[in-house]
This record gives C-alpha cells, sequence and structure tokens, in this order.
C-alpha cells in the first residue's frame, strides 16, 4: 500500500509539472516559479494530496548533487583559473558584505550575535538553480553580468565546505574542538587534491578504456558513478553531497569526455530538479507564514534590498559600469538552494527554532518566485538607475579610466564583445590587415588582451561617450558580438544615430529578435539559430562528396529564402537602396584572385566574364589603386579583388570556378 501511496505522489508531481510547464511556457515564465507554487498547494498546509515529504526530500537532494555534478562539468578548472577574480574576489565581497548587513540588522532587533551571523550566512547564498536556468534561457551566460554572475555564484558553492566546518562551533556544541576543526580542513584540502590528480590521471584513462567498450550503458553507469561516488566520499569527512558532486563534475570536464556525460545526465537532473523545487514549496507551512504576514514582508523586502545593493556593489568595486552592477544585485537578490540545507542544520544545532525556519522558508520561496519577473525587468530597472545624478566614474566603470583611450581611427571597424565570436571576427580583420579596435566589458579580458597588443579598450558600448571615443563617427563597420539582448538593441540605435552610413552587423541568439534590430537600423542581423541550421546542411552535404559550388548555392537560396522573411520590415540603410529597389535580383559581389586562381595573369576578355558567366566587372582594385571601368585588355594580377555585378546564380557560377580550381 505504501509503494501504491509514492506512486500516486509521483503522478501527481509529474501531472502537475506537466500541466505548469505548458501553462508558464505560454505565459513566458520560468517554470521554476510553477513548480514552488505547485509544491505549496500540494503540500499538507493547503491540499495535503503528497503525503510522504521525506522521501521526495531525498529524490529533491540527488537534483541538487546532479546539478552541481553538472555545473562542475561546465566550469572546467582552466575556467576556475580564468574568471579567478570574479570567483574569489568578487564572492568573497558578495558574501562578506550581505552577512555584514544581516548581522547589522539582526543586532539592531535583538537577535544574537551567534543567531545573527547564521542568518547572514543563509541569506548570502543565492539559488544557482534558478539563476543558471532563467541567464541560459534568456543567452546570457556569456554576458559580462552572466560571467560576473557564474563567478560570485560558483564562489558561495564553494563557501559551503567552510560554512559546514563553521556551524559547530557558531552552534556552541561543546564537544566541538580545534582538533576536530584541522582534522575536518586537513580531510577537506585532501579530497581537493585527489579531485585535481584524478582529473588529471586517473580519470580520462578509465574514460577511455570505457568508451572503446562502445557501449552507451556502461559510459553512464560509470558517469553516475563517479559523481555519487566522489559526493559519498566527502560526505565521510563531513562536507556536503553537492560539493562532491561539483568536484567530480570539475573531474569529468578536464576529459575529452565532459560533453557526452552533459548529455547523459542532463535528463535526469532535470526530473530531479523538479522533484526538488516542488519539495521546497511542500515544507512551507501556509497557516505559519498567514499567521505572521508583517514578518515575512519585512523580511522579503530585506533580503531583496540587501542582496541587490552587495551584488551591485561588489561589481562597481570590480570596476564594472553601473547597469552591469544594477543586473547583478537584481540576479542575485534572491535565497538560494542550499541555504534550506544549511537551515535544517540550524535547527539541529539550536540556531533556529521552527517558527524561524518558517518564516526563512516563506521569504526564501517568495525572492524565488520573483527572481524569473525580476531578471526580465532588470535592463529597465539598469536604465533608471543610470538617470540618477551619479558621478561618470561609477556610471561607466572605475576600470574606465584606467583602459580607455581615445582612437583616431578611420575607416575602421569597431567589434563589441571579446567572446569566441569577436576573437574569430578580429582574427581575420587581422590577417587582412583592416583597422579595428575592440570594445569589452570584461576589465580582466582588457587587461591580458592589451598587453598581448590587441587594440581593446574597456567600455560599455551603449554609452554615446565611449562610442565616440572609439571613432564611431568615422568607422566604417560595428560588429556586436555580445550575447545581451537588451544591450544589442540600445547600441544599434545609438550607433545609427551617431553614424547614418556606418554599416551595423549584429549577431542574436534568436530569429525573434531579428526584426527589432532591423527596425532601429541594424544593416545585417546573423541569428544563431538560422546559421546554425545552414552549417549543419553544409556538413551533412560534404558528407556526401556535394561539390562546393553545389552547395554554396543551396546555401544562397536558403539564405536569401531565409533571410528575405527576416527583412520584411522597411530597410532604410541598404547598401545600394536604389539597384535593389529597380534591380531586386541583382547582387554585388567580390573576389580575391589568389596565386593558385585560374584567373592570375589573364585578361578580362580571355576570362570572357561576361560572355560565359553573364556577370559584369565593375572595377578591380588592386593595393591602394582602384581601377573603375575596366577594359577588356586588362590583366587580372594576384591579390586583385574583382568587383562583380550580377545575378546571384551567375556570381555563384563563377564563385565555383575559382574554388575548383579550373577551368573554362
Amino acid at each position: 500500500m505504501n509503494e501504491l501511496t509514492f506512486l500516486k505522489d509521483f503522478v501527481i508531481i509529474f501531472g502537475a509539472a506537466i500541466g505548469i510547464n505548458f501553462l508558464f511556457h505560454r505565459l513566458r515564465i520560468a517554470p521554476i516559479v510553477g513548480y514552488l507554487i505547485a509544491g505549496v498547494l500540494l503540500g499538507p498546509s493547503v491540499l495535503g494530496v503528497t503525503k510522504d515529504i521525506a522521501l521526495i526530500e531525498i529524490l529533491a537532494e540527488l537534483g541538487v548533487i546532479l546539478l552541481l555534478f553538472l555545473i562542475g562539468i561546465e566550469f572546467s578548472l582552466s575556467e576556475l583559473v580564468r574568471i579567478s577574480r570574479a570567483v574569489f574576489v568578487g564572492g568573497f565581497l558578495q558574501v562578506f558584505l550581505t552577512t555584514g548587513a544581516v548581522l547589522l540588522v539582526s543586532l539592531l532587533a535583538g537577535i544574537s550575535l551567534q543567531k545573527g551571523i547564521f542568518i547572514g550566512i543563509l541569506v548570502a547564498m543565492s539559488s544557482t538553480a534558478i539563476v543558471f536556468k532563467v541567464l541560459s534561457d534568456r543567452g546570457e551566460m556569456d554576458s559580462p553580468q552572466g560571467r560576473l554572475t557564474s563567478g560570485i555564484l560558483i564562489f558561495q558553492d564553494l563557501s559551503i565546505v567552510g560554512v559546514v566546518l563553521f556551524l559547530p562551533m557558531l552552534g556552541g556544541e561543546s564537544s566541538f574542538s580545534a582538533l576536530d576543526m584541522a582534522f575536518k580542513v586537513f580531510w577537506a584540502l585532501s579530497i581537493v587534491v585527489l579531485t585535481i590528480v584524478a582529473s588529471r590521471f586517473i580519470v580520462p584513462k578509465m574514460l577511455h578504456q570505457v568508451v572503446s567498450i562502445h557501449s552507451r550503458e556502461l559510459f553512464l553507469i560509470s558517469i553516475v558513478l563517479i559523481c555519487f561516488g566522489t559526493a559519498w566520499l566527502t560526505s565521510l569527512v563531513g562536507l556536503s553531497l553537492a560539493l562532491g558532486a561539483f568536484l567530480a563534475g570539475l573531474v569529468i570536464s578536464e576529459s575529452q569526455y565532459g560533453h557526452q556525460a552533459f548529455s547523459e545526465i542532463l535528463p535526469l537532473k532535470d526530473i530531479f530538479s523538479i522533484l526538488f523545487f516542488v519539495s521546497i514549496g511542500m515544507l512551507l507551512d501556509v497557516n505559519s507564514m498567514l499567521n505572521n504576514p508583517l514578518i515575512v514582508l519585512l523580511a522579503v523586502v530585506l533580503v531583496l534590498v540587501i542582496k541587490f545593493a552587495a551584488g551591485s556593489i561588489v561589481t562597481i568595486v570590480l570596476g564594472y559600469p553601473l547597469r552591469i552592477g544594477v543586473l547583478v544585485g537584481v540576479v542575485l537578490a534572491q535565497i538560494g538552494e542550499f541555504s534550506f540545507v544549511l537551515s535544517k542544520e540550524g535547527i539541529n544545532l539550536g540556531l533556529f527554532s521552527e517558527s524561524d525556519y518558517q518564516v526563512f522558508l516563506a521569504s526564501s520561496i517568495i525572492t524565488m518566485i520573483f527572481t524569473p519577473f525580476m531578471i526580465q525587468g532588470s535592463a529597465r530597472f539598469a536604465e533608471s538607475f543610470e538617470k540618477l545624478p551619479i558621478s561618470n566614474k561609477v556610471k561607466s566603470g572605475s576600470f574606465h579610466e584606467d583602459i580607455i583611450e581615445k582612437h583616431e581611427l578611420k575607416n575602421h571597424v569597431i567589434v563589441v564583445g571579446f567572446g569566441l565570436n569577436g576573437r574569430n571576427v578580429t582574427k581575420v580583420l587581422s590577417a587582412s590587415a583592416i583597422p579595428f579596435i575592440v570594445l569589452e566589458m570584461n576589465p580582466e579580458t582588457v587587461r591580458v588582451e592589451k598587453k598581448r597588443g590587441l587594440p581593446i579598450s574597456y567600455g560599455d558600448a551603449s554609452k554615446e561617450a565611449i562610442l565616440t571615443h572609439l571613432g564611431i563617427k568615422a568607422a566604417r563597420c560595428l560588429v556586436i558580438a555580445i550575447s545581451d539582448a537588451s544591450a544589442t538593441r540600445r547600441i544599434v540605435e545609438l550607433s545609427r544615430n551617431l553614424n547614418k552610413n556606418i554599416y551595423i552587423i549584429a549577431r542574436t541568439r534568436y530569429t525573434s529578435e531579428v526584426k527589432p534590430l532591423y527596425s532601429l537600423g541594424a544593416n545585417d542581423v546573423i541569428p544563431e539559430e538560422f546559421e546554425t541550421s545552414i552549417e549543419i546542411i553544409s556538413r551533412v552535404l560534404h558528407n556526401f562528396f556535394i561539390p562546393v559550388n553545389e552547395i554554396e548555392k543551396h546555401i544562397s537560396e536558403i539564405r536569401k529564402g531565409g533571410y528575405e522573411i527576416f527583412r520584411n520590415v522597411a530597410q532604410k540603410y541598404d547598401v545600394f537602396p536604389e539597384l535593389k529597389q529597380h534591380l531586386p535580383d541583382i547582387e554585388i559581389e567580390t573576389i580575391r584572385v589568389e596565386a593558385t586562381s585560374p584567373l592570375a595573369g589573364r585578361s578580362l576578355a580571355n576570362i570572357g566574364f561576361r560572355k560565359k558567366y553573364g556577370v559584369t566587372v565593375l572595377a578591380i582594385r588592386r593595393g591602394e589603386k582602384t581601377i573603375t571601368n575596366p577594359s577588356g585588355e586588362t590583366q587580372l594580377d594576384v591579390q586583385d579583388i574583382v568587383i562583380l555585378l550580377g545575378t546571384r546564380e551567375s556570381i555563384v557560377g563563377v564563385m565555383g570556378v575559382v574554388m575548383a580550381g579550373g577551368g573554362e
């Protein structure tokens, strides 16, 4: 009968999860909010549908373990080193400021020192699960606020080690001694060292042997064993299971099988995460909350204000602009899942009463529910802060004066963002001897790349003063390669207002963001969704040995059809507006004559561009000289750039001959 009750609870929970996911997807609200609300409604204090909460809590803890395991896979040891400043400096300051502010408020309210410190630690923790989920869905994990937030969250998760060691002392356990503390620290450090050794020498070799068997089941079992085995080992020395799972993730991330492990575990993580958030909601006693509404409301307000202020101050101290500080403060302004685990330890140590626990639980759940909505409106909130009478140094970031300098470039390219896309763009620009300047919001990246000789500056491209410093009015092209959709829209609009003739290329994540960017003045918008599908098609055709020129023709047709759909808004900034209006099928393209090209050393009449291929040579660019209206006797030299006019099909035909390296 117990088994049937357990099964009934699962059916109800996952049935509710399906309904919530469907409804909240339509409403464009993070499903996590719905899971928390569903837990409250299904719990014993409201409908009382689910009885066996203890078992649900166990499964929920497994969800947290798997979640931190996946985070460990995504944030490798090398990644932790790269963002070490955000992790250790930013994370420490955020935890210290939050704990100190809460302690001060607690002492003013007559709460004891030990209890005040404990509450401060609970409030300092933010929700890795919610923040990572929302930022990932919004495509902002690689944005400045995403990277900084990730570093702070990682520090919070790692600080659980020290907190677990510190709690018995805070609780005043008579049996706890300095020797016990030293013993636990020794074992904690031993586990970390063992993790590093295993990641370098043991796990990669083990996984290589497993993969050589070509058994998906064996690989999955091995990954689960590493995850839960490491978690179990850390628990033996008094550390948290979740921390052990995180270390296990770091171990696997250093091997070449990290991505495969991530994809195998992901479905299990989602299931257990649902159980975790539903179980948190079930723990709430609604009657207790209704009996203390003012206390709960005051606690929610204090948590949001203190955490927002701490997150913003830390970001500004690290040198980021005010806008990024506000965004980070909003993202971190909730209480996290590890606080629930620590709160139970507090009850066992006498630091928390049951009534305290219910007030904490209610305020935590409410801040979690608010988080997706706050992040959604954070961009407008940041804009309102920038209108306040605050010094320009704070608005621009303290790092601004050290790095930004006025550039006297002309006819250059401004690249906004130095992530993967920005790096690739600058490599090609550098190889092509095209002048460029990079604008990046990560101070550490700017320091490192500037030492390497890269023309890079620190600043927020949505600010007129910054773009003016970079010579926006004399620039020829602007490439926006950041993952912040809101900032991209502002940069496009501002840049177009500052320079009516600049060619603006913007990267965006989804096709739904294309039309707004075109309407704001972008010349080209590259949606990752659409371009990814084209790359897939290209590789499939390559695999079937389809000729390159045919692949190019297919891709050109797909791009033409796809981008015409996106461009059904009025285009005010085409390169050749009159030509496009009267001759919509005509294209202008350029080709470079390489040393191996069949065009090198031949005259235009001999090649027969117009007669054989149906294209017209408008001009030839030879070094600094431009040959306009060339005659048939004009001979093409190596490195000449030929400007062609014709239909897309005819130009593709010429390109196919050039790329094939032959013929007539």
